[in-house]
């Protein structure tokens, strides 16, 4: 009994080092694809509030750079 033990205690050491090393590369690039999708939904709102007054901007703009 006691050998079966020590036998698990062991497995089980051995399982969890295992899982310690693994390396965690697919984590960084779903954390990015989300901060860029967050991202994009925060500029459309945002150019939807302030369409009237980018619309004025850019005619500012281009008034300024076609008067050159």
């Amino acid at each position: 009994m006691n050998t079966l033990r020590t036998m698990a205690l062991q497995a089980h050491v051995r399982a969890t080092t295992r899982l310690r090393k693994m390396k965690e590369e697919g984590q960084g690039t779903t954390e990015y694809a989300i901060l860029v999708g967050v991202l994009a939904v925060i500029a459309m709102i945002a150019i939807a509030a302030f369409k009237d007054k980018i619309t004025e901007l850019w005619d500012a703009i281009s008034s300024g750079v076609n008067g050159l």
